[in-house]
């Protein structure tokens, strides 16, 4: 697992903090959270998502997770959304947040964590 980029946004006092990942298998996932979590221990919603392309004796194998950890407007759907717009195979994206006080709603939460996400593939 290598760190590519990490980004930072804050929406109505809510922070957002992502962090794009080369990855080799899924087992990196774990390791991945477990840092997350110890980085940001205030964050209520650590959400990901991971695009990876593998062979397994000569034959393809895409794994596509998205995980939204109880986030309102399915955040992992979105961070996988850019993973697949940016071809960016053998990869995973995290973004934690830590709330702010102000409820964004669906929408809100949407867009922000789009907006995180997309900071990170920005200048690839």
């Amino acid at each position: 697992m290598q760190e590519i980029k990490s980004s930072k946004l804050i929406v109505n006092k809510s922070k957002f903090f992502g962090h794009l990942y080369n990855i080799d298998n899924l087992d990196e996932i774990k390791g991945i959270l477990n840092q997350q979590k110890k980085n940001y221990k205030k964050a209520n919603h650590h959400c990901y998502a991971v695009l990876l392309d593998k062979k397994d004796q000569n034959i393809n194998i895409k794994e596509e997770i998205a995980k939204s950890d109880g986030e309102v407007g399915h955040p992992g759907k979105v961070l996988l959304q850019i993973l697949k717009d940016n071809n960016l195979n053998n990869h995973c994206v995290i973004v934690s947040r830590i709330f702010g006080g102000i409820n964004l709603g669906p929408g809100g939460v949407s867009r922000a964590f789009r907006e995180c996400g997309q900071l990170l593939t920005k200048d690839l």
